[in-house]
């Protein structure tokens, strides 16, 4: 039999400063997540609670009102947004008061006023970079105009082209819709060049929230690997997975090593409960009362255990620990099976 493995503190010790992303984590469309308020606002007691959201259609007063509206207890300035990250780069590459054509929505625009830009829609007005940022009303007009001031490639003179960010989808209630990266690749396919990202993964996001609420211990949580897990890790933050959006327990046992998350939880209930650790012994690795074998090619569940998110935990521990592609192994379907809310 393997050998029971043990429980440490909650997620949550010694933190001072919890970062939530929304979609998918707070809320999937204009609803709450199951558990997702009362876990959040028992975590603020004692400790710092903020937001970092990629989505940029919105303003940081009106994501706060949102999130009032569900029941937390938030503030304009708990809600750090990639069109203020997004800012940050485009003071250090235009004079302020340049005009910039702006791809998006009210949230961007907001930002940009604000730093004292002029924004435009037409490339006729001569900008001086572009911003793009996903709004719902986002069209081919809009993507047109981008294109037409983008045609210079910034070496040979052209100007600056920075995106909010390039999350492929974004959590709706009826379900997943594309996200900015879609948008902004349409762009990329009509100019062949690349936008500078200011959101996830990016450390610029990350860096503006961590200034702004002085935190020295923080912890991230996010829902989706390739943007929210990664940018963490490259802010050298701890980082959550909730499995309440985008990735399933399938693309957490492919994570690669920079996408990793310290923690994996099925809700953010599993914030305020004992972890258990990971113990290895010889080639099988223990969660709980879940158990994983590597056997060669093969992954061989041991022991199920009494709960699924365990299961989860102890196959990715036993993969990741490998340092093996997942292409190189033959997965159980029952090791990647889903019970877990998602919208």
């Amino acid at each position: 039999m393997p050998l029971l493995s043990r429980t440490r503190p909650t997620p949550l010790e010694g933190i001072d400063l919890v970062l939530a992303d929304l979609d998918g984590v707070v809320y999937a469309g204009d609803g709450a997540l199951p558990y997702a308020v009362d876990s959040l606002n028992r975590a603020a007691e004692g400790r710092r609670l903020g937001y970092i959201t990629n989505n940029a259609s919105r303003r940081d007063t009106v994501v706060a009102a949102h999130l009032r509206e569900l029941g937390l207890r938030t503030e304009p300035g708990d809600v750090v947004t990639s069109p203020q990250a997004a800012v940050r780069l485009l003071t250090d590459r235009i004079p302020a008061g340049s005009t910039v054509l702006v791809v998006g929505g009210d949230g961007l625009v907001f930002e940009l006023e604000r730093a004292g830009y002029r924004v435009t829609r037409s490339a006729d007005d001569a900008p001086a970079a572009v911003v793009q940022g996903f709004a719902p009303e986002v069209g081919w007009a809009q993507l047109a105009e981008a294109a037409y001031a983008l045609a210079t490639p910034e070496d040979e003179g052209g100007i600056p082209w920075i995106a909010t960010n390039t999350d492929w989808t974004i959590p709706q209630s009826r379900g997943i819709a594309p996200g900015n990266g879609t948008l902004v690749s349409a762009v990329h396919t009509a100019v062949g060049r690349l936008a500078v990202v200011a959101g996830k993964p990016e450390r610029p996001i990350f860096d503006e929230a961590v200034a702004r609420f002085g935190a020295r211990r923080p912890l991230f949580i996010g829902d989706r690997l390739d943007t929210d897990i990664a940018g963490a890790h490259a802010a050298g933050i701890p980082s959550v997975l909730v499995l309440t959006g985008i990735d399933r327990p399938k693309h957490v046992l492919a994570a690669p090593k920079h996408s990793q998350p310290t923690f994996i939880v099925g809700d953010l209930r599993e914030l305020h409960e004992p972890y258990p650790d990971v113990v290895s012994r010889g080639d099988v690795t223990t969660v709980g009362s879940a158990a994983v074998r590597i056997d060669g090619p093969d992954v061989r569940i041991v022991a199920e255990g009494e709960r699924p998110i365990d299961l989860v935990r102890a196959g990715a521990a036993a993969i990741w620990g490998t340092g093996r592609a997942i292409y190189g192994f033959r997965v159980p379907e029952r090791l990647y099976a889903d019970p877990f809310h998602r919208p």
